[in-house]
């Protein structure tokens, strides 16, 4: 099988799809295996959600890190990048030496939020 990079480089778009239900962990294996499959990307707080955990992000609980670990065992099996949302850079940090290849850090409002408080902060700061 070519590597998903080679494929993509022949197409115009990226084919991601999200794994953060029961169903999709029970059917990985035959999502990974879809021609074209680029990479997958979960998003933590829904997947604990669908696993009757509380919604939350940057998941500590064994369950969820033991599919993290499967995920990404069944992804580098295929040549595939795993994705994964973060909400802080440590957490990011380690998951990328947990073996994810792509994360992404907080969300365009959170991250435009942490902006705005750093200014304000620091006007507040300069004015006395």
């Amino acid at each position: 099988m070519a590597s998903s990079y080679q494929a993509t480089a022949n197409r115009e778009i990226l084919c991601i799809p999200m794994i953060e239900t029961r169903e999709a962990l029970d059917n990985l294996e035959a999502i990974l295996d879809v021609e074209g499959i680029d990479a997958i990307y979960i998003g933590p707080s829904d997947l604990g959600f669908s696993l009757g955990l509380p919604p939350r992000q940057d998941r500590e609980e064994p369950e969820i890190l033991s599919i993290y670990e499967r995920l990404l065992r069944e992804t580098e099996k295929r040549g595939i990048f795993a994705g994964l949302h973060n909400m802080s850079p440590a957490y990011a940090r380690r998951m990328i030496g947990m073996g994810f290849r792509m994360v992404t850090i907080a969300n365009d409002s959170g991250l435009l939020f942490q902006a705005a408080r750093a200014a304000v902060s620091a006007v507040r700061e300069g004015a006395g």
